[in-house]
């Protein structure tokens, strides 16, 4: 089955890292995300991939190429102009082929078993079968009502709390049939769970919701941005972390440098041929990203430092994200 992977949002509540580079670019734990939902698609036999792409495109092709590297193939469907969740995935409807198709973000972290959805799908003869997780706060996201048969019974997007009426929430992963491109014109704005989802249930089509058992985390937010590298760092997530465990928790990635003074308190990450001097101290859930160097004296908790990040001598670093190619001077 071919996939889609939707990498055109621009990702406005996580500017300014976004300004300059687009989200699905964001690392968790020095892999952009969309890396790591490359290697989701890998694990589960989805080896053809369509990516769409608007905001900042050709700093994703760059980064990913044809996919080769990352044991995928890549083609490309640009938009010129925002076209929606359905209008993007419709204008590459070409490169599906005709054939059944899933849809996933490109920037939301998860390892649900991407396989037994799809088998979930089939077995119920679905047109449309809609990602669920469970979630302790729904008022961000579209919640869903499902039957006792898994027919999904009613949607109702960015509820109230008088409306909550359950934790299961759409993760914007579908597995679909090409015939759903029925409901989606060309060439215009059209979204999934806005327009074509409920235009779906009141023609009583095949709409089916499957509740993953895994993680799932949207990284919309400069927290849950965050959490997601701590989920990562504590192994709550079951996708892979570059490197090599030194000791438990203490990850370190190929060609890096790390004094045998440094202090190091996992979990933590240091990245591909950063650099860690004498008596810098790293403590939990910190990441130090590819070329980074902290010097002697500084002082990191809970920060995440993007690429090529200089953190001076005596700089103290609490509960924070450093963009890439930035110096944090002594203080």
């Amino acid at each position: 089955m071919k996939a889609v992977v939707m990498a055109g949002g621009e990702g406005t509540r996580l500017r300014p890292m976004t300004a300059s580079q687009p989200k699905p670019l964001l690392p968790v734990v020095n892999r952009p995300i969309m890396e790591h939902v490359l290697r989701l698609l890998c694990r589960h036999g989805m080896t053809e991939t369509v990516v769409t792409v608007e905001f900042l495109a050709p700093l994703i092709r760059n980064y990913f190429g044809d996919g080769e590297d990352f044991g995928v193939s890549l083609t490309y469907s640009a938009e010129e102009t925002p076209l929606g969740t359905a209008g993007s995935v419709r204008k590459a409807e070409r490169e599906l082929g005709g054939d059944s198709f899933l849809v996933i973000s490109g920037d939301a972290l998860t390892d649900v078993d991407l396989g037994e959805m799809v088998r979930f799908h089939k077995d119920h003869g679905a047109l449309v079968t809609v990602g669920l997780a469970r979630v302790p706060n729904p008022l961000e996201f579209g919640i869903t009502i499902v039957g006792d048969d898994g027919r999904v019974e009613r949607f109702l997007e960015k509820p109230t709390w008088g409306q909550v009426f359950t934790d299961t929430v759409n993760t914007g992963i579908y597995v679909m049939e090409p015939e759903v491109f029925e409901h989606v014109p060309p060439g215009q704005v059209v979204d999934w769970s806005a327009d074509v989802l409920p235009e779906l249930l009141a023609k009583s089509a095949p709409v089916y919701g499957w509740v993953g058992r895994g993680y799932w985390e949207d990284v919309g937010t400069l927290d849950s941005y965050f959490n997601a590298q701590v989920d990562m760092l504590a192994r709550r997530i079951d996708l892979p972390i570059d490197g090599f465990e030194v000791s438990p928790g203490v990850w370190i990635g190929e060609g890096a440098d790390v004094d045998p003074a440094a202090i190091l308190h996992g979990p933590l990450y240091v990245g591909d041929h950063a650099r860690v001097e004498a008596r810098a101290e790293l403590r939990e859930h910190t990441v130090v990203g590819s070329n980074a160097l902290v010097k002697s004296g500084a002082f990191l908790h809970r920060t995440v430092l993007h690429s090529n990040v200089y953190v001076g001598r005596g700089a103290n670093l609490r509960g924070c994200v450093i963009g890439r190619n930035t110096d944090v001077m002594r203080g």
